[in-house]
């Protein structure tokens, strides 16, 4: 055996993924089984034992931190002072790189420029208004997303073949020729054209092809689960003369199907490379062997996957709490209560919540504000400081009071009124000269005449509506929640963010009535806007500890001494739209994030959910998510509310006539379960 000191500290599994230098190779790496300690000490055997020069050798990220902390272990590992790697970097880096030296090919010049996605929309909504195409309804966004899922599937306008039912893609596909050709115009490219052009570079010329796949002895992929099928086309003409590409990545850790990330790349890859070598990384460094109990059982009922077993060689820890609560904000409260003993023990840095949506983080945020739990969001903004949040807000304080120019300022023009910056400062101009708040002016101005026609309609639009909201309110024909459903229907809120299809609109409507599910909480406007006041001015200059509260899909990668899960409800967890949109594939990619979610945890890990949700507007009766169901008994352990209540507690009301208002998966499976 090779006594050299970066395979002294590798175990048995990790030194066979080292060592095996020749012919394909995919590394199934289980969470926490130090993959990229694997990676670089690759990469410097390779590298010591002279099998390659670095110029040959191509590894692939997925972000450049990745990259960077590779460059710097490899280099400490060799003691070589700063070696270079040149084709170490992420996908589109490297694929920039290669694409300066080949621009011709692709009618380019070398000093192409790559534009970033505020570029991206502003082309796109450009060239939708010259097409006729209302910005307003259809978001430029959602264009680009939807030419984005197209280039990553290897598709150049001219590849692109439409169902009949696809009527609207038929139009974003000639907004798709037109921002291709503007691109060319420029001189430019965006991220997704990196990949997509090289690709055309290998297939339409053979001889750049052999060169880079003779040239790359050696190619490395980290987080290979996450490719989509252009990166795994790109690396496909790479490794096909030497054949060393060795791919490492975890199946069972795939979650990024929305993005575009293809799981058969994964699966497949034996097929695609005859003679391919497996080998499983299962020893866990990072948790207990009760959490890889629980996390291992649940997504062995996935059918989908290369398949290992999670164990580790240190102690077993405590069980994997289970806690059921009556409802969402005793959940609130039971997480919080158990953090304030935690805390004794372990760091507020080193305790996460993971939800399984971001409308979720409002009841944590609600409790630990009102009991002063310093906390932050990782990857989001905390809830009242969302923008459609505070919209929200701003018009619910005009209307309880005329003079908040903030507020009114706010919701001038949204959604868009034809009310622009000018007519902005006028207001304010004419206010201050006048001694009058933004409204009084607006109405004044209007008055004189002093408005442009066109901006004149949209300014009275919304005056009328505040004053008729106002009179409502004061009329007592409506009380508060009424008055904020009211207000997001007859400002044409609501309809803005359905008509601009996409993810971050879809999260802008869930946050909505999360929001209004706060409002429920209060008896009045007065006193819900005086909790919002004293919520969002709280002195919140905290420590440097704080709970971390995040979605599951923001923790890939990170860990924790102690996570909560909470939330495990069906339609809820796994989620209803990704079931009913993916089918079974969607099933197995939310039993994938619950995987993720529990592997975060070093010590302790507590799945939670509610016996009765408030969600998306009405007092709903839970079922437990079918994940539950999947849990070893063995390895858990139930609170004190299962023993006072009882199984049957855990069934839908009987007395409430759910079936013809409620088709969810679990009120399905429910069904089923009465039957048998």
């Amino acid at each position: 055996m090779l006594n050299l000191e970066y395979l002294k500290n590798l175990n048995e599994k990790q030194k066979e993924a080292v060592l095996s230098l020749d012919g394909p190779l995919l590394i199934v790496a289980g969470a926490g089984s130090g993959k990229t300690k694997v990676l670089i000490s690759r990469i410097a055997h390779i590298i010591e034992k002279k099998k390659a020069y670095p110029n040959q050798i191509l590894a692939v990220t997925f972000t450049n931190k990745a990259a960077k902390e590779m460059q710097d272990r490899i280099t400490k590992i060799l003691k070589k002072g700063a070696i270079g790697l040149p084709w170490l970097g992420t996908f589109h880096s490297v694929c920039a790189k290669l694409i300066r030296k080949h621009a011709r090919a692709i009618n380019l010049n070398s000093n192409f420029s790559i534009i970033d996605q505020d570029d991206q929309v502003k082309l796109i909504k450009n060239i939708s208004k010259a097409e006729n195409i209302d910005t307003k309804k259809i978001s430029p966004k959602y264009i680009l997303s939807i030419i984005d899922q197209w280039k990553n599937k290897g598709w150049y306008p001219e590849d692109v073949i439409l169902k009949k039912r696809e009527v609207l893609e038929k139009s974003f596909l000639s907004i798709y020729k037109i921002y291709q050709s503007k691109l060319l115009d420029l001189n430019a490219c965006d991220f997704s054209d990196l990949i997509l052009h090289s690709v055309k570079i290998f297939e339409k010329n053979p001889d750049i092809t052999e060169m880079y796949s003779k040239n790359f002895k050696y190619i490395l992929v980290d987080e290979y689960q996450d490719t989509n099928l252009i990166q795994s086309k790109w690396l496909n003409y790479l490794a096909k003369y030497n054949q060393n590409i060795c791919c490492v990545g975890d199946d069972d850790q795939s979650i990024y199907s929305w993005r575009g990330a293809e799981i058969k790349n994964f699966l497949d890859f034996d097929k695609i490379y005859v003679n391919t070598k497996i080998v499983r990384l299962e020893r866990n460094y990072r948790s207990t062997q009760n959490i890889l109990s629980v996390a291992s059982k649940i997504i062995s009922n996935n059918e989908a996957r290369v398949g290992k077993n999670l164990f580790t060689k240190g102690e077993d820890g405590d069980l994997v709490s289970l806690n059921s609560f009556r409802n969402g904000k005793d959940e609130a409260i039971g997480v919080s209560d158990e953090i304030e003993k935690l805390k004794k023990k372990y760091s507020l840095n080193d305790i996460s919540i993971l939800v399984r949506a971001i409308f979720q983080t409002r009841e944590f945020e609600e409790r630990f504000l009102k009991i002063g739990i310093p906390y932050r969001i990782i990857g989001g903004i905390k809830f009242y400081e969302r923008a459609e949040i505070k919209d929200c807000i701003a018009y619910l304080r005009v209307v309880y009071q005329n003079k908040d120019d903030l507020s009114f300022e706010r919701i001038l023009n949204t959604p868009k009124r034809s009310i622009g910056e000018t007519t902005v400062k006028l207001l304010n101009e004419y206010a201050k000269q006048n001694g009058l708040s933004l409204e009084k002016s607006a109405i004044s101005l209007i008055q004189k005449n002093k408005i442009k026609p066109k901006t004149k309609l949209g300014l009275s639009s919304i005056l009328n509506l505040l004053e008729k909201w106002r009179n409502d309110l004061l009329n007592k024909k409506i009380g508060h929640i009424k008055l904020v459903q009211t207000i997001l229907d007859e400002s044409g809120y609501s309809q803005m963010l359905k008509d601009k299809k996409d993810l971050e609109n879809e999260n802008r409507l869930e946050n909505i009535k999360e929001l209004i599910n706060a409002m429920k909480e209060y008896d009045n406007l007065e006193s819900f806007l005086e909790h919002v006041a004293l919520a969002t001015s709280l002195d919140q200059d905290w420590e440097d500890k704080k709970v971390n509260l995040m979605t599951m899909h923001a923790s890939k990668g990170l860990e924790f001494d102690v996570v909560f899960l909470p939330g495990w409800e069906e339609g809820l967890f796994p989620h209803q739209k990704s079931i009913e949109e993916k089918g079974q594939k969607g099933l197995e990619e939310e039993r994938r994030l619950a995987y993720v979610g529990i592997t975060r945890a070093k010590k302790k890990a507590i799945i939670s959910f509610a016996m009765n949700r408030f969600y998306q507007g009405d007092w709903i009766d839970s079922l437990s998510s079918r994940f539950i169901d999947e849990l070893p008994h063995e390895n858990i352990k139930k609170n004190d509310y299962f023993e006072e209540n009882g199984e049957d507690d855990f069934e839908f009301n009987q007395d409430i006539d759910f079936e013809n208002e409620i088709k969810s998966p679990g009120w399905i499976r429910y069904q089923k379960k009465l039957k048998r």
